[in-house]
């Protein structure tokens, strides 16, 4: 993603303050749009654990065909079917299956830093208004190239393509795919507007980040840096969330970049998508329900593969916040 987007900007927000409170020793350049990992977006976790990248912050997706427990949070509709998606997520990354998730990832070879937000993931297109499994039927639509976003779209009854963003734009403004799924937040500042014009809010996946670190790069550093550079990675992910969420969640995350003066130039997603012309489609419960019921026998499935003891603690989880 670009540096205009919020993970970009979290990127920076942590090199600034690594760099600031190092006292100018430590400077992390940030390469942004995938530029470390061309053709390999799904690779990324492996340059970063072999020492080719020192530091990352990477989508969970980007992560998960090496980590198979990051697929929890790409389970459809699991947890943006709770009553409220910001707390359960926050409750899952906070509880017992995040702890299960990141021991899951250190297990792996990189040392986990802090959780970032992409955002929960809407869908965009050329063609039509999307409102039921049945409008999305035959339609091209771009995914990650990670199996589970595979099967959803394959359950719903749309053609999935896999794609490295870094291509993913020249292939919508070409026509070669009808649709595709990102946050808001990462989708806007390429300027998707100018060849979809639908959006659906259905928040069917979320895509948090990690920031994290190559293990030799980390053992590298003084015990003093170390938790330096911790405590800059926890405080830039709180910002990248807060990002994220702006206007999509009950108003903290305003309150929150406004308390540290760093409120970003958009305040408001859904005015600003209307004002470029794209016709935001919120759906109802039913509406979500419709396709949740589609998408339920990838859920069985993946369970098992992401390991039911991780899955149940997440709904435990969730269960503990819901209201």
């Amino acid at each position: 993603p670009s540096l205009t987007t919020s993970w970009g900007m979290g990127a920076v927000y942590f090199t600034e303050l690594v760099k600031e409170r190092s006292g100018g020793k430590i400077n992390i350049k940030v390469y942004p749009g995938s530029q470390l990992t061309v053709g390999a977006q799904t690779n990324a976790f492996m340059l970063v654990r072999n020492g080719t990248i020192d530091f990352a912050v990477q989508s969970s997706i980007n992560y998960s065909p090496q980590i198979i427990e990051l697929n929890l949070f790409a389970l459809p509709f699991f947890i943006a079917n709770q009553p409220d998606k910001y707390a359960a997520l926050d409750a899952v990354k906070a509880g017992k299956s995040g702890e299960m998730v990141v021991k899951a990832v250190e297990d792996k070879g990189v040392k986990f830093l802090a959780w970032g937000e992409n955002g929960f993931r809407e869908l965009t297109n050329s063609k039509k208004e999307i409102r039921t499994p049945q409008d999305l039927e035959g339609m091209k639509i771009r995914v990650v190239g990670s199996p589970i976003f595979l099967d959803a779209f394959r359950a719903i009854g749309a053609n999935p393509v896999t794609m490295n963003w870094s291509d993913t734009m020249a292939a919508i403004q070409q026509g070669v795919v009808d649709g595709q799924e990102n946050p808001i937040s990462t989708f806007y500042p390429v300027k998707m507007h100018e060849y979809h014009k639908f959006v659906t809010e259905w928040h069917y996946v979320v895509d948090p980040t990690m920031y994290v670190v190559n293990p030799a790069v980390w053992k590298s550093f003084s015990a003093e840096d170390q938790k330096m550079i911790q405590e800059a990675a926890v405080e830039a992910g709180k910002y990248m969330i807060a990002l994220a969420r702006i206007s999509l969640d009950d108003g903290t995350a305003h309150k929150y970049l406004e308390s540290i003066g760093k409120l970003p130039e958009i305040t408001e997603w859904h005015k600003t998508l209307a004002d470029v012309g794209m016709k935001v489609t919120i759906l109802t419960p039913e509406e979500t329900k419709a396709f949740a019921e589609k998408t339920a026998p990838v859920v069985k499935e993946w369970r098992s593969k992401i390991g039911e003891e991780i899955v149940v603690a997440a709904e435990a989880d969730m269960a503990a916040v819901a209201k």
